[in-house]
């Protein structure tokens, strides 16, 4: 398993998270998600994977929730 961390602008509540979690449980090989929520500000998104995600594919989730993924 393997544990990464992504920084996300733009989420202001538990809906925003709910969609973020949502489009990223969908990628292959992602067990778990968890969201420090930092309102209007810049959030930490834990996501746990079988193994290590291609960033492309996060960015794309996070885009089509209606977020951004910031650079690492």
């Amino acid at each position: 398993m393997t544990t990464t961390t992504y920084a996300v602008n733009g989420m202001t509540c538990g809906h925003c998270t709910s969609a973020v979690t949502e489009e990223l449980t969908k990628l292959p090989g992602v067990q778990d998600v968890t969201i420090d929520l930092v309102k209007g500000g810049t959030s930490a998104v834990h996501v746990v994977s079988e193994t290590a995600l291609d960033e492309s594919l996060v960015r794309a989730a996070v885009d089509e929730a209606g977020y951004e993924l910031t650079a690492s």
